[in-house]
């Protein structure tokens, strides 16, 4: 399709953009790789499963991770023996025969250990970034299979913060969390058996605090989990404020708002604060809670096992190290705590990226026929909607454009006129009612079939932050440069576009800031006349071009339209003279219907509202 954004002048709230009409996608609810499960999670143990399916796409991966892991744990916990070994046999009884090769063992053990856990690092951010590249693509495939039903209630800003914030915040987890979480499950299995072979009396002493640490942490995950989501909630919503106050900005100053901006965003910026402070005070009180029964462990078995030394129960040397395995041991205690921490935040914005994930797109239950051959003969029959239940738009609207017919829609702003394209176009499905196309019902067609036979130029003309070329392609991806020229030179663009500085290379800024509102509207009309439609839309479509301009571009749309069915919204009524029909759209129906000369002989609204602009124009 040459434009899909939607005009905002049917009686509603306006609405983001919608995607261009996607190509075919081989499979029913989207194109390959997107999940299409429909649960959404709704425990961290759910959500920790679903991240784990992305994550297992790189088995071989994270098996290297697991054994360089095992490898440099094994390495860690081998060091305290060693040094335990060095006192009891050399230090002690001052015999030094072998110390020194003694020591370089113990070297080349810090040296691999050091030289593993470098490796593993490396293994798990590939594997990490790897799996958020693939979330990162699913999110945003998602995103352009969404019905516009959908942005309707949805900010940019809050989009944007799952995008980019809450995807972040899942990398920076899974980069940390996997290899911490691994060697800490292994330390601690390692550490455990160890201890219980040195003495099983001071591994018992050692687990006293374990109980109070598991009891606290859980304590504590209830208010952080909260208190993260909100404050990822806040986020999105700050996001939205300043992406729309900036979009903005001219409105906000015309009307010097910028003090009430300033207090918006103040309260905005207050809560997001408030609800980070309480999520870091709850996940902060971990560390030094761990802190302070590592220290009275650590305590206990220095103490006891002191005693135990001076009584010949134990030998100095494995006490040494018997501390050092229960530093080992309390160490993972500590890091799966804080681990623990960083996966309630993680999880939070896990749960929001999947959520998105999981919403149904405008291709469920999608119809299967084939739109190939069109010769543009459209019918509305009884057609009732409304954006919202209860609030009707239009009610039992009937028409018929016959092949290569050019109907205009008219009528106040908030009458139905754009949202008669929406749905012919399906950015919504109607409620009650038929539409055809070649006398095919539009719900029982694919899609991208039906969007591939329109073309749109909507009032809002978008460009994207590409080439010119590339802008205009967009209309047809195929399209050779030289179709590119003659559909820019049909359109009347070709002459502002030779004088760019780059010509057709000329790259453009975002929304089309380096060009006027009317060459921005040119570049629209070229790219619908580059898709070759069967069926033409022209919502308002020179409303920002100059008297001049317009009437090259009236000769262009006409000859463009020749041969093709063409909806033409328009407010000025001298676009229109020549259409076959036109219709009077108002208070949710069509009021009056017929040809320029047949609608003013009958001088009813539309003879007052042509006079009304006849005589304005006087």
């Amino acid at each position: 399709m040459a434009d899909p954004k939607h005009s905002s002048n049917s009686g509603r709230p306006p609405a983001p953009a919608s995607s261009p009409a996607l190509p075919n996608l081989g499979m029913r609810g989207g194109p390959p790789g997107i999940p299409t499960a429909k649960a959404k999670p709704k425990n961290t143990l759910q959500t920790l499963r679903r991240i784990w399916n992305y994550l297992s796409r790189y088995r071989a991966t994270l098996m290297s991770v697991l054994f360089a892991t095992i490898g440099a744990t094994l390495l860690s916990l081998a060091a305290p023996y060693l040094i335990g070994h060095a006192i009891d046999q050399y230090i002690i009884p001052r015999s030094y025969d072998g110390l020194l090769s003694l020591c370089f063992l113990l070297l080349a053990v810090y040296a691999g250990s050091s030289v593993l856990t470098w490796l593993q690092q490396k293994l798990v951010v590939s594997a990490s970034q790897n799996t958020v590249l693939d979330m990162r693509r699913d999110l945003f495939g998602r995103l352009q299979l969404l019905p516009l039903r959908f942005f309707d209630g949805k900010t940019n800003g809050e989009l944007m913060s799952k995008a980019t914030n809450d995807i972040e915040n899942v990398s920076s987890t899974l980069s940390q969390s996997v290899t911490q979480l691994l060697s800490s499950v292994i330390m601690l299995a390692g550490s455990l058996a160890i201890m219980l072979s040195l003495n099983v009396w001071l591994t018992l002493l050692s687990m006293i605090t374990i109980p109070l640490v598991l009891l606290f942490t859980k304590k504590v995950a209830g208010f952080t989990r909260r208190f993260f989501s909100k404050q990822q909630q806040h986020l999105g919503e700050l996001n939205g404020f300043i992406e729309e106050t900036v979009a903005g900005q001219k409105v906000v100053q015309v009307y010097r708002r910028e003090q009430r901006a300033a207090e918006q965003f103040d309260k905005m910026n207050g809560e997001l604060t408030n609800a980070s402070i309480q999520a870091q005070i709850y996940s902060g009180t971990i560390g030094p809670f761990m802190n302070v029964m590592n220290n009275l462990s650590f305590a206990l078995i220095a103490a006891v096992g002191g005693f135990m030394a001076l009584n010949d129960w134990t030998t100095v040397g494995i006490i040494v190290s018997f501390l050092n395995y229960s530093k080992q041991f309390q160490r993972p205690l500590n890091e799966l705590a804080n681990q623990f921490n960083l996966l309630q935040s993680a999880v939070a914005s896990a749960e929001r990226v999947f959520e998105l994930i999981d919403t149904d797109t405008e291709y469920e239950g999608d119809g299967t026929k084939q739109l190939e051959a069109c010769s543009g003969h459209v019918r509305f029959d009884n057609v009732s909607f409304g954006y919202r239940l209860g609030h009707p738009i239009l009610s039992d609207v009937s028409l018929e454009a016959r092949p290569g017919q050019m109907i205009a829609l008219v009528g106040p702003t908030g009458a139905g006129k754009t949202t008669i394209i929406n749905l012919l176009t399906r950015f919504y499905d109607i409620e009650h009612g038929k539409i055809t196309i070649d006398e095919a019902n539009i719900r029982e067609l694919d899609r991208n079939s039906l969007r591939r036979q329109l073309g749109i130029v909507l009032q809002d003309a978008y460009v994207f932050s590409d080439t010119v070329r590339e802008n205009l392609r967009y209309g047809r991806l195929d399209a050779s440069d030289a179709e590119i020229e003659q559909a820019a030179r049909l359109a009347n663009a070709h002459s502002f576009i030779s004088k760019l500085p780059q010509g057709y290379d000329t790259p453009l800024t975002a929304g089309g800031g380096n060009l006027s509102q009317g060459q921005r509207q040119l570049l629209t009309i070229a790219r619908a006349v580059l898709a070759d439609p069967s069926i033409l839309i022209l919502d308002e479509a020179t409303s920002s071009i100059d008297t001049r301009t317009e009437m090259h571009i009236q000769t262009a749309m006409r000859k463009l339209m020749e041969g093709r069915t063409s909806f033409v919204i328009a407010h000025r009524l001298s676009t229109i003279r020549q259409a076959d029909q036109i219709l009077v759209i108002a208070d949710g129906g069509i009021k009056e219907r017929g040809t320029h000369d047949e609608l003013l002989e009958q001088q009813g609204f539309y003879y007052e509202l042509y006079m009304s602009q006849f005589q304005r124009s006087s």
